[in-house]
């Protein structure tokens, strides 16, 4: 059976996120959005969400880059000058490794995001984290061993087939994801051991940001069998705080309605829904 779960991450971030997460559920085949606790259109993003109660949302743990939910003052290790946690993903994973109070910040801000979301009222279909920084051994630790208390059944396991994108556009020669596989296999172990749903696959990766009304519906008119997550960034428009530089935001948008992507969505006769939709 092809089960497919169409995903739109970082909603919350902006009111532009959110119109579009609602547009896109609405209009065309978005099934799913990954919510931004403490992001500043994250109250918006939850008003909306309880209006569409067949939107599945998840939590996008917050780890890089963005706004934490504990005051910056007690996340000295894991934030910057400005209050936001640091954008030196490299750096930050060796951190993490190297010094226990870094360890003991990032479980104390893991376990706030997952008090935020719970304090939402919505219920959880999913995790996953920004810029799949989940995906480090450490932070996949804790990620695992805090979302037991919470009720987490799914998670995203960041691995896409290269075939799959080479069928979808022929010529295209898509970027790898070298540096994570390895850990995105080793999380899929966690994961499974865990009792975990993850997806067989997940597509958007190598074209993160540059998901267009073509390519998305050339990606589902190659979904094979099994459990597809197929991950977006859509949004109205862009100039929002917290945007990812050279991201197509409208067009990703545009991917979720256009009339293409909804017919190849019902060729691919695959049955949609969130990871909720899916548990056994």
């Amino acid at each position: 059976m092809k089960r497919l779960v169409v995903t739109a991450d970082d909603f919350g971030l902006s009111l532009e996120v959110n119109e579009a997460v609602e547009q896109a559920h609405r209009e065309g085949i978005l099934t799913a959005a990954s919510l931004m606790v403490s992001a500043p259109a994250a109250a918006d993003a939850v008003a909306r969400a309880r209006r569409l109660p067949s939107l599945r949302v998840g939590l996008h743990l917050v780890l890089v880059e963005a706004w934490p939910t504990l005051p910056a003052a007690a996340l000295p290790d894991l934030t910057d000058a400005a209050g936001l946690m640091r954008r030196d993903m490299e750096r930050l994973g060796l951190d993490l490794a190297l010094r226990p109070a870094a360890r003991r910040q990032l479980a104390a801000e893991i376990r706030a995001q997952f008090e935020a979301y719970g304090a939402t009222g919505l219920p959880l279909d999913h995790v996953n984290a920004h810029k799949h920084f989940h995906v480090h051994p450490l932070i996949a630790g804790a990620v695992l061993r805090i979302g037991r208390d919470y009720g987490m059944r799914a998670l995203r396991v960041p691995r896409e087939p290269r075939e799959i994108l080479r069928r979808a556009e022929p010529g295209a020669n898509p970027r790898a994801a070298l540096d994570t596989a390895p850990w995105a296999a080793l999380l899929a172990v966690r994961a499974r051991a865990a009792g975990l749903l993850i997806p067989d696959r997940t597509l958007g990766l190598a074209w993160s940001g540059a998901m267009h009304p073509a390519r998305v519906a050339g990606l589902l008119a190659q979904l094979p069998e099994g459990l597809t997550e197929l991950y977006t960034h859509p949004a109205t428009g862009g100039g929002f705080a917290g945007e990812a530089p050279g991201y197509a935001y409208a067009s990703e948008r545009d991917a979720l309605i256009a009339p293409e992507a909804r017919a190849a969505a019902e060729r691919a006769g695959a049955v949609r829904g969130g990871f909720s939709d899916f548990l056994g």
